[in-house]
Protein backbone atom coordinates (compact mmCIF):
# COMPACT_ATOMS: atom_id res chain seq x y z
CA UNK A 1 0.00 0.00 0.00
CA UNK A 2 1.32 3.05 -0.85
CA UNK A 3 1.87 6.04 1.16
CA UNK A 4 -1.34 7.88 -1.03
CA UNK A 5 -3.00 5.10 -0.23
CA UNK A 6 -2.77 5.48 3.53
CA UNK A 7 -3.34 9.26 3.79
CA UNK A 8 -6.70 8.69 1.61
CA UNK A 9 -8.16 5.84 4.09
CA UNK A 10 -7.14 7.87 6.85
CA UNK A 11 -8.97 11.00 5.30
CA UNK A 12 -12.08 8.39 5.00
CA UNK A 13 -12.30 6.96 8.44
CA UNK A 14 -11.50 10.82 10.06
CA UNK A 15 -14.65 11.63 7.45
CA UNK A 16 -16.58 8.98 9.11
CA UNK A 17 -15.91 9.53 12.64
CA UNK A 18 -16.32 13.66 12.32
CA UNK A 19 -19.62 14.01 13.67
CA UNK A 20 -18.29 12.28 17.21
CA UNK A 21 -20.12 9.66 19.11
CA UNK A 22 -23.54 9.13 20.12
CA UNK A 23 -22.38 11.06 23.52
CA UNK A 24 -21.28 14.20 21.18
CA UNK A 25 -17.67 13.38 22.05
CA UNK A 26 -14.95 14.07 19.83
CA UNK A 27 -13.46 10.30 18.68
CA UNK A 28 -9.60 9.76 18.64
CA UNK A 29 -8.31 8.16 15.95
CA UNK A 30 -5.31 5.93 17.23
CA UNK A 31 -3.00 4.10 14.14
CA UNK A 32 -2.27 0.42 15.30
CA UNK A 33 1.20 0.34 13.85
CA UNK A 34 2.47 -3.18 14.36
CA UNK A 35 4.84 -4.38 11.30
CA UNK A 36 4.23 -1.07 9.75
CA UNK A 37 7.42 0.92 8.21
CA UNK A 38 8.41 4.31 9.98
CA UNK A 39 7.43 5.61 6.13
CA UNK A 40 3.70 4.28 6.51
CA UNK A 41 3.26 5.60 10.09
CA UNK A 42 4.35 8.85 9.07
CA UNK A 43 2.29 9.41 6.32
CA UNK A 44 -0.51 8.37 8.77
CA UNK A 45 0.89 11.03 10.53
CA UNK A 46 0.63 13.29 8.21
CA UNK A 47 -3.23 12.53 7.36
CA UNK A 48 -3.83 13.38 10.70
CA UNK A 49 -4.17 10.09 13.12
CA UNK A 50 -4.70 11.64 16.83
CA UNK A 51 -2.15 9.12 17.95
CA UNK A 52 0.12 6.10 16.85
CA UNK A 53 0.25 2.88 18.91
CA UNK A 54 3.12 0.42 19.41
CA UNK A 55 2.30 -3.78 20.27
CA UNK A 56 6.07 -4.85 21.38
CA UNK A 57 7.90 -3.03 23.20
CA UNK A 58 11.43 -4.02 20.88
CA UNK A 59 9.27 -2.28 18.35
CA UNK A 60 8.55 0.81 20.21
CA UNK A 61 11.99 1.31 20.67
CA UNK A 62 13.45 0.56 17.06
CA UNK A 63 11.01 3.12 15.52
CA UNK A 64 10.66 5.84 18.45
CA UNK A 65 13.33 7.95 17.12
CA UNK A 66 12.54 7.51 13.56
CA UNK A 67 8.52 8.60 13.85
CA UNK A 68 7.20 11.70 13.56
CA UNK A 69 5.76 14.31 16.22
CA UNK A 70 2.89 12.52 17.28
CA UNK A 71 1.72 11.47 20.61
CA UNK A 72 2.55 8.20 21.25
CA UNK A 73 0.28 5.52 22.59
CA UNK A 74 1.03 1.21 23.64
CA UNK A 75 -1.95 -1.00 23.02
CA UNK A 76 -0.30 -4.48 23.68
CA UNK A 77 0.12 -7.11 26.50
CA UNK A 78 3.32 -5.49 28.46
CA UNK A 79 5.32 -7.71 30.00
CA UNK A 80 6.35 -6.47 33.22
CA UNK A 81 10.52 -6.81 32.63
CA UNK A 82 9.97 -4.02 29.45
CA UNK A 83 8.28 -1.33 31.31
CA UNK A 84 11.33 0.63 32.20
CA UNK A 85 11.62 1.09 28.14
CA UNK A 86 8.40 3.01 27.61
CA UNK A 87 7.78 4.94 30.74
CA UNK A 88 8.17 8.63 30.32
CA UNK A 89 8.21 8.15 26.25
CA UNK A 90 4.45 6.87 26.13
CA UNK A 91 1.27 9.46 26.78
CA UNK A 92 -1.04 6.26 27.40
CA UNK A 93 -1.19 2.76 28.31
CA UNK A 94 -4.36 1.38 26.97
CA UNK A 95 -3.61 -2.49 28.12
CA UNK A 96 -3.06 -2.14 31.96
CA UNK A 97 -4.62 -5.05 32.47
CA UNK A 98 -3.71 -6.71 35.74
CA UNK A 99 -1.90 -5.53 39.63
CA UNK A 100 1.02 -6.66 39.02
CA UNK A 101 1.29 -4.35 35.37
CA UNK A 102 -0.12 -1.43 37.18
CA UNK A 103 2.02 -1.66 40.18
CA UNK A 104 5.38 -1.62 37.87
CA UNK A 105 4.15 1.35 35.74
CA UNK A 106 4.17 3.41 39.06
CA UNK A 107 7.11 2.18 40.16
CA UNK A 108 9.03 3.16 37.21
CA UNK A 109 6.96 6.52 36.98
CA UNK A 110 7.93 7.58 40.32
CA UNK A 111 11.43 6.44 39.15
CA UNK A 112 11.49 8.80 36.45
CA UNK A 113 9.44 11.14 37.97
CA UNK A 114 6.92 11.13 35.42
CA UNK A 115 2.78 10.47 35.96
CA UNK A 116 1.85 7.76 33.43
CA UNK A 117 -1.54 8.25 32.24
CA UNK A 118 -3.39 4.12 31.71
CA UNK A 119 -6.96 2.73 30.22
CA UNK A 120 -7.73 -0.27 32.65
CA UNK A 121 -8.21 -3.07 30.38
CA UNK A 122 -11.36 -4.81 30.83
CA UNK A 123 -12.38 -8.49 29.48
CA UNK A 124 -15.55 -7.42 28.70
CA UNK A 125 -16.20 -10.65 26.88
CA UNK A 126 -14.52 -13.00 29.18
CA UNK A 127 -12.45 -14.48 26.99
CA UNK A 128 -9.69 -16.90 28.34
CA UNK A 129 -7.62 -15.70 25.53
CA UNK A 130 -7.63 -12.07 26.96
CA UNK A 131 -6.30 -10.40 29.28
CA UNK A 132 -8.06 -7.76 31.32
CA UNK A 133 -9.97 -7.14 34.76
CA UNK A 134 -13.63 -8.87 35.08
CA UNK A 135 -16.23 -6.41 34.25
CA UNK A 136 -18.04 -6.85 37.65
CA UNK A 137 -14.35 -5.89 39.25
CA UNK A 138 -14.48 -2.90 37.41
CA UNK A 139 -15.43 0.01 39.50
CA UNK A 140 -13.15 -1.66 42.78
CA UNK A 141 -10.40 -1.76 40.45
CA UNK A 142 -10.56 1.83 39.13
CA UNK A 143 -10.87 3.30 42.72
CA UNK A 144 -7.68 1.05 43.74
CA UNK A 145 -5.69 2.12 40.70
CA UNK A 146 -6.95 5.34 41.08
CA UNK A 147 -5.08 6.49 44.27
CA UNK A 148 -2.05 4.89 43.43
CA UNK A 149 0.65 7.72 43.02
CA UNK A 150 2.56 7.52 39.78
CA UNK A 151 -0.21 6.30 37.84
CA UNK A 152 -3.41 8.30 36.65
CA UNK A 153 -6.39 6.55 35.06
CA UNK A 154 -8.03 7.26 32.46
CA UNK A 155 -10.59 5.78 31.72
CA UNK A 156 -11.20 2.11 30.05
CA UNK A 157 -9.75 0.25 27.18
CA UNK A 158 -11.98 -3.22 25.99
CA UNK A 159 -11.78 -5.43 23.06
CA UNK A 160 -14.74 -7.22 21.39
CA UNK A 161 -14.92 -10.57 21.32
CA UNK A 162 -15.33 -11.98 17.36
CA UNK A 163 -19.03 -13.11 17.00
CA UNK A 164 -21.40 -11.81 14.36
CA UNK A 165 -24.20 -11.91 17.36
CA UNK A 166 -24.74 -7.99 16.92
CA UNK A 167 -26.85 -7.75 19.58
CA UNK A 168 -25.00 -9.15 21.84
CA UNK A 169 -21.89 -6.83 21.09
CA UNK A 170 -23.96 -3.62 21.56
CA UNK A 171 -24.71 -5.15 25.03
CA UNK A 172 -21.22 -5.49 25.91
CA UNK A 173 -19.98 -2.20 24.58
CA UNK A 174 -23.13 -0.58 26.11
CA UNK A 175 -21.93 -1.94 29.80
CA UNK A 176 -19.04 -0.59 28.81
CA UNK A 177 -20.27 3.03 28.13
CA UNK A 178 -22.50 2.39 31.66
CA UNK A 179 -19.06 2.07 33.82
CA UNK A 180 -17.24 4.63 32.19
CA UNK A 181 -20.23 7.08 32.97
CA UNK A 182 -19.88 5.69 36.49
CA UNK A 183 -16.07 6.62 36.84
CA UNK A 184 -16.43 9.95 35.24
CA UNK A 185 -18.68 10.70 38.54
CA UNK A 186 -15.67 9.67 40.39
CA UNK A 187 -12.35 11.46 39.18
CA UNK A 188 -12.27 14.41 36.26
CA UNK A 189 -9.58 12.69 35.17
CA UNK A 190 -11.70 10.21 32.91
CA UNK A 191 -11.63 11.11 29.63
CA UNK A 192 -11.46 7.68 27.25
CA UNK A 193 -13.58 4.73 26.19
CA UNK A 194 -10.95 3.10 24.22
CA UNK A 195 -13.07 0.63 22.33
CA UNK A 196 -13.25 -0.26 18.73
CA UNK A 197 -10.99 -1.69 16.04
CA UNK A 198 -10.75 -2.26 12.20
CA UNK A 199 -13.89 -4.74 12.24
CA UNK A 200 -16.14 -2.99 14.85
CA UNK A 201 -15.19 0.63 15.26
CA UNK A 202 -18.51 2.26 13.70
CA UNK A 203 -20.52 0.10 15.97
CA UNK A 204 -18.20 0.80 19.23
CA UNK A 205 -18.76 4.51 18.57
CA UNK A 206 -22.59 3.93 18.19
CA UNK A 207 -22.56 2.97 21.63
CA UNK A 208 -20.10 5.55 22.70
CA UNK A 209 -16.39 4.72 22.23
CA UNK A 210 -14.59 7.86 21.77
CA UNK A 211 -11.64 6.08 20.93
CA UNK A 212 -10.89 3.40 18.44
CA UNK A 213 -7.59 1.23 17.58
CA UNK A 214 -7.10 1.01 13.70
CA UNK A 215 -4.54 -1.32 11.92
CA UNK A 216 -5.66 -2.60 8.70
CA UNK A 217 -8.53 -0.17 7.95
CA UNK A 218 -5.42 2.71 7.66
CA UNK A 219 -2.40 0.42 6.24
CA UNK A 220 -4.21 -2.51 4.71
CA UNK A 221 -4.32 -6.14 5.11
CA UNK A 222 -0.60 -6.55 7.92
CA UNK A 223 2.26 -8.51 6.77
CA UNK A 224 4.58 -10.15 9.32
CA UNK A 225 7.70 -10.44 6.47
CA UNK A 226 9.73 -8.14 9.08
CA UNK A 227 10.24 -10.47 11.97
Amino acid sequence: MTQNDIIQNVNAVREKIAKGNAFHEKVYLVAAIKTQSVQAVNAAIAAGVDAVAENKPQDFRDKNALIDPCPRHFIGHLQTNKVKYLVGNVELFHSCDRDELAEEIAKQSLKKGVTSNVLIQINIGQESTKGGYAYENGKEVFQRLSSVQGLQVKGFMAMLPDVSDETYLRELTKKMRTLFEWAKTQSSHVEYLSMGMSGDYMLCIEEGSNMIRLGSTLFGARTYTEK
